[in-house]
């Protein structure tokens, strides 16, 4: 059995997560290719997430890839997360992991509207509010925002209950968060008709062939990674990940500690190593949210880097390992906040892409409901 070394499993990552120099992608479309999925759930998250990995990359270049273009498109999927995903890979999502999101959802929506006295008979009332909604949006193409749908919808009630026949809609991919009425730090979408947005909506892939889909990509982003990330990370039984991983024909590999891994069989040369490298992530970037069994790459840092809940905040990167975070003052600066000693050399890199961050916020102040414990220490 082949035999994965944790320093390996650093090296792929520099390098499939386009965080080394020489791995660097040209374009938004192919990073976010590269990484499977970005997380959205904060507004700003993919904008950070693509800042750390494109050269050049301006908050344009987001906004067309996903309002004009709509190369790239929101959609709620696994785990019960927003996230950027590539155009191609929609299908592979709906017909799995937004499929399983949709009917959790669903089913609490309609408890929840009788529990809390909206509705007598949350089915009747579910399905005379989700029409009307999509009539309406049927007839504006650009979209509505909440707030429209609430006032043309009475029956809808409050922003909360709004929230989540909208957010049902979206996992069943009836509708999407589509142009954003704000800057790039705030969500407030015009929700539009998928039909509208897509033009041609693909079917969704089978079941099991979306999730096997979904497997493959994670596989070449995070892989090697065990059995608990994989269902993890899509949210998710053991059933749909062992029947996607002999549908791949992965391959079991040893890895450091005595765990067992997962490579696709064409992925199983070694990687080189790449150049020293260095790198600030926003809070859910995609890759320090890769895994479930992290100690790889964070080493005993979890409790000092992510929230009760398991949302990570910023994070600091040397050559593959989480080394700390990073904070703004309130005049914007970015500035580095060490979890461990690091060499000289590497805190004068990060000390430099610290300045480099300020330099691209230019004064704009990055909120957080997720800050960590490190983020939330006084300087």
């Amino acid at each position: 059995m082949r035999h994965v070394t944790d320093a390996e499993r650093r090296a792929r990552l520099a390098l499939r997560h386009g965080l080394a120099g020489e791995a660097r992608p040209a374009d938004v479309e192919t990073a976010t290719t590269a990484m499977t999925v970005l997380h959205a759930t904060e507004p700003a998250t993919p904008y950070l997430s693509l800042w750390a990995r494109v050269p050049g990359f301006d908050r344009a270049d987001l906004d067309r890839a996903l309002e004009a273009d709509r190369s790239l498109v929101k959609q709620l999927a696994m785990r019960r997360t927003l996230f950027v995903l590539p155009r191609e890979l929609l299908p592979a999502a709906w017909g799995s992991a937004s499929a399983r999101v949709a009917a959790a959802e669903r089913a609490r929506l309609v408890k929840a509207v009788v529990l809390e006295g909206v509705a007598a008979d949350g089915e009747a009332w579910l399905a005379a509010v989700r029409a009307e909604v999509l009539r309406l949006l049927a007839e504006h193409p650009a979209g509505l925002t909440a707030a429209e749908l609430r006032a043309a919808v009475p029956d809808l009630g409050g922003a909360t209950v709004t929230g989540r026949v909208l957010t049902g809609l979206g996992a069943e991919a009836r509708v999407v968060r589509g142009t954003n009425t704000q800057h790039w730090r705030v969500s407030r979408p015009r929700w539009t008709s998928m039909a509208h947005w897509l033009d041609e909506v693909p079917d969704p892939l089978p079941t099991r062939e979306g999730y096997a889909a979904l497997v493959r990509r994670w596989l070449w982003t995070f892989g090697p990674g065990t059995e608990a990330d994989l269902v993890w990370w899509l949210g998710a039984t053991k059933g749909a990940v062992r029947a996607a991983l002999a549908d791949l024909a992965a391959v079991e590999v040893s890895l450091d500690g005595g765990g067992t891994g997962w490579l696709l069989p064409d992925d199983l040369d070694p990687v080189a190593v790449p150049e020293p490298w260095v790198a600030l992530l926003p809070v859910l970037d995609p890759t320090v949210m890769g895994w479930k069994e992290r100690g790889w790459y964070l080493g005993p840092h979890a409790p000092l880097l992510f929230d009760r809940n398991g949302n990570a905040g910023t994070t600091a990167w040397a050559d593959g390992r989480v080394v700390g975070c990073w904070v703004q003052d309130t005049t914007g600066a970015v500035a580095v906040r060490l979890v461990e000693d690091v060499a000289p050399a590497v805190r004068a890199r990060l000390d430099a892409e610290a300045a480099r961050l300020g330099t691209w916020l230019a004064g704009e102040r990055v909120g957080t409901v997720y800050p960590s414990a490190a983020m939330k220490e006084s300087p």
